[in-house]
């Protein structure tokens, strides 16, 4: 099970041919710098860095809704970062959009062939799960202060 919005997103790759997934990966790539950091934002956790997994530095950015627990994703990508990275970034940013923490942690890979086709991700296997796998790290810091708050108050 996704969340809802990243289930819309997995039902129109799933029944699409693999040159009209490739087509629409290259529009969400397109898209990836609308879930960069904007100006005046803050957020309750920043990571970035520089993983092997991926060509540039990654920034993840995760602010939480107080009052209703509601993740909402920021990323911030390097020049030298690779079109199926940039996709998965705009796909995950608007697909886990308003998720709770848990939905976020329970997000299984199986969706990525999907989304990409299997033989993208054969070529591509580190790339394509590095994302969620940043995104569901912030997640965990996350949820692990959570627990500390609650634990000291």
């Amino acid at each position: 099970m996704y969340p809802p919005k990243l289930q819309e997103i997995v039902d129109l790759f799933d029944f699409l041919p693999d040159e009209e997934k490739r087509e629409n990966l290259i529009a969400y790539a397109d898209g990836a710098a609308a879930c960069a950091l904007k100006p005046g934002e803050s957020f309750d956790l920043e990571d970035t860095r520089k993983d092997e997994e991926c060509t540039d530095t990654v920034g993840v950015f995760l602010k939480v809704d107080p009052a209703t627990r509601a993740m909402h994703f920021r990323v911030n990508l390097g020049p030298q970062v690779q079109t199926l990275t940039r996709a998965m970034t705009a796909i995950l940013c608007k697909g886990l959009d308003g998720a709770s923490p848990e939905e976020v942690m329970e997000v299984p890979q199986d969706f990525v062939p999907k989304i990409v086709g299997g033989q993208l991700v054969r070529l591509r296997s580190q790339t394509v799960y590095y994302i969620l796998t940043r995104m569901k790290s912030a997640c965990k810091v996350w949820l692990n202060r959570e627990r500390a708050a609650q634990a000291a108050g």
